[in-house]
């Protein structure tokens, strides 16, 4: 996005909507407070690519570049600003470059109430201009994508719509997986399915959230929720071929049909329509943990975690790693990165027999039988009663892949106590 900074400091009050759209947003012009004012176009910069990777947000109104420059030198409340443009938030910041150092602070305002909702500093080595703008921006698009849909969320609504209910169920997606909020998210997207039936980000939500409980073992009519899932993300697809929230759902539904080769391609293609499309890079680390090569699946979560460090799913990308480490017999290595997802989302199974697993494979037989204990007191589909019964469920990837998680996963649950039938 390319904008023509206007000289004008002036700006004529729009007839903004009494209800401005949610998430909607304007980017003001990021402040230089270097004391080199030919780093003026460095701050510039900055504001015309966050405008940029805000606009791909799903549902997101972005004020174009353009109208915000006219704020620029402008000390006006957000208040205002918000109701002159039409908007629900101001983001605004600041950059500081000394010597090798760049600092950019920024914050989130409601402009209906003047509050702050978030703020955030960076500090990063300016050796690579091109490469911090390209850093920053990505991490602030990517955090701002979570904390606009939780404040949205949060707001009281007297009569809700379909995009409430999108996003209530998407915060409840945000929080670590149990049987509780799966459901709850899911019944989220009902509703808002049932007010708007064509509506892609619901059918494509509702595919995601029916997917994911298969995924995390959390579900006792697996075969009724893929069945449903398939439908929906077939029709988000072709109601917009374009849209990376359909792909990415569809990457969902091909993943819990073990089909993780396909479902790399719509993970792909989700990046491709939308770069900040962080879950993706992840869950194709995760496909590759299917097909190969391993190696390639944690720098693919460890640029995940570069690009939302705070993210809501985190433990799911600590317990990729992990799972990724077992897998190559690094068992130190694994217990490290399975503990931490253990303590990020304790109510997920798959990181119990993951954990039991590592404990085992290091003689820790103790803590071992205790974690097998919870998986199977987590699960619902009774996955973790046998060495049979996980093999008859799940997939464990191509014969290359296969021969490893017999030589540590099964391996590791036998000397847990698992038994094998």
């Amino acid at each position: 996005m390319n904008c023509i900074h206007p000289t004008a400091p002036a700006v004529e009050k729009a007839s903004a909507p009494s209800t401005s759209p949610r998430l909607s947003i304007v980017v003001l012009p990021i402040i230089n407070l270097s004391r080199d004012p030919e780093q003026e176009y460095f701050a510039d910069a900055l504001t015309d690519s966050l405008t940029t990777d805000l606009s791909r947000l799903a549902g997101s109104f972005v004020i174009s570049c353009n109208t915000a420059f006219t704020y620029k030198g402008r000390k006006v409340s957000a208040r205002q600003i918000g109701s002159e443009v039409g908007v629900r938030y101001v983001l605004e910041g600041s950059v500081q470059r000394s010597g090798k150092q760049a600092r950019v602070n920024v914050q989130l305002i409601d402009a209906e109430t003047d509050a702050h909702v978030w703020a955030e500093r960076f500090e990063r080595d300016t050796d690579d201009l091109f490469a911090l703008q390209e850093e920053i921006t990505r991490r602030i698009a990517v955090t701002l994508n979570i904390e606009l849909v939780g404040a949205e969320a949060a707001r009281p609504t007297k009569h809700p719509k379909a995009l409430d209910y999108i996003l209530r169920g998407r915060a409840a997606t945000m929080t670590p997986a149990s049987r509780e909020n799966r459901t709850e998210a899911i019944g989220l997207f009902e509703q808002a399915l049932a007010l708007d039936p064509r509506s892609v980000a619901a059918q494509s939500y509702l595919a995601t959230a029916l997917s994911a409980r298969i995924l995390d073992h959390l579900t006792d009519t697996a075969a009724a929720d893929i069945e449903r899932a398939t439908g929906l993300a077939g029709q988000a697809l072709a109601a917009s071929p374009r849209s990376p929230l359909a792909h990415y759902a569809n990457g969902q539904v091909l993943r819990a049909q073990n089909r993780y080769a396909e479902a790399i391609g719509e993970y792909e293609t989700a990046i491709a329509f939308d770069r900040n499309w962080v879950r993706a890079y992840a869950l194709i680390a995760w496909c590759k943990l299917y097909t190969g090569p391993i190696e390639e699946a944690i720098l693919l979560v460890e640029q995940a975690i570069r690009l939302s460090p705070r993210d809501p799913v985190i433990g799911i990308w600590y317990m990729l790693i992990g799972q990724a480490h077992l897998l190559q017999s690094r068992s130190d290595e694994a217990v490290i990165w399975l503990e931490k997802a253990r303590s990020a989302i304790p109510a997920q199974p798959g990181v119990r027999a993951l954990l039991a697993c590592a404990y085992a494979l290091k003689g820790q037989t103790e803590p071992a039988a205790v974690e097998l204990a919870e998986a199977r007191r987590l699960s619902l589909d009774g996955g973790y009663s046998s060495v049979a019964r996980l093999k008859a469920t799940g997939y464990y990837g191509m014969p290359k892949i296969r021969a490893l998680y017999e030589a540590t996963y099964f391996k590791g649950l036998r000397l847990a106590g698992m038994p094998e039938e």
